[in-house]
């Protein structure tokens, strides 16, 4: 891989990365107006399917397999769960935590989570021995995130929808 399509994946990962915070904020205000961070899960998500269904037909991708679909394992289908489950819970503790300690918990978890699932493989990915780096990175990111958490200037007040 050369340096520069290397480049050009972090950039994009960093973007990914980078619009989180802004929906889970966003998503804060849209479930105060709703008057549940439920509702306002359902319509993040009813709102990523209408963006992405004319994206789908633009690209003109082949319909699935119904095959494949009948024969998946259950844990295969446990994605959308998982969204749901970060969206609601951005819903509720971004306010309470604020987005930089939510997210930093978040990034924490995830790298945890994230060195399990190379470390062992699962869920076919390419098995990618834990090393002594990897865990003082994630000893360096723990203490970043005590630093976010912990040593914050204190709320101003939260804000309101509308």
């Amino acid at each position: 891989m050369s340096t520069l399509h290397w480049a050009g994946l972090v950039v994009l990962a960093m973007i990914a990365g980078a619009v989180v915070p802004f929906q889970s904020a966003i998503n804060v205000n849209l479930g105060r107006g709703l008057g549940h961070p439920l509702w306002a899960t359902l319509a993040s998500l009813l709102v990523s399917v209408i963006v992405l269904l004319p994206i789908i037909v633009a690209l003109r991708l082949p319909l699935p397999s119904l095959a494949f679909i009948g024969k998946a394992p259950l844990w295969m289908w446990a994605g959308g769960a998982f969204g749901v489950c970060f969206i609601s819970l951005a819903l509720v503790l971004l306010p309470r935590l604020g987005a930089a300690g939510f997210m930093a918990l978040a990034l924490a978890g995830q790298v945890v989570a994230s060195l399990l699932l190379d470390h062992f493989g699962w869920f076919g990915l390419v098995e990618r021995q834990v090393t002594l780096p990897k865990v003082f990175g994630v000893v360096l990111l723990m203490g970043g995130v005590v630093l976010i958490q912990f040593f914050d200037a204190p709320a101003k007040g939260l804000a309101t929808a509308g």
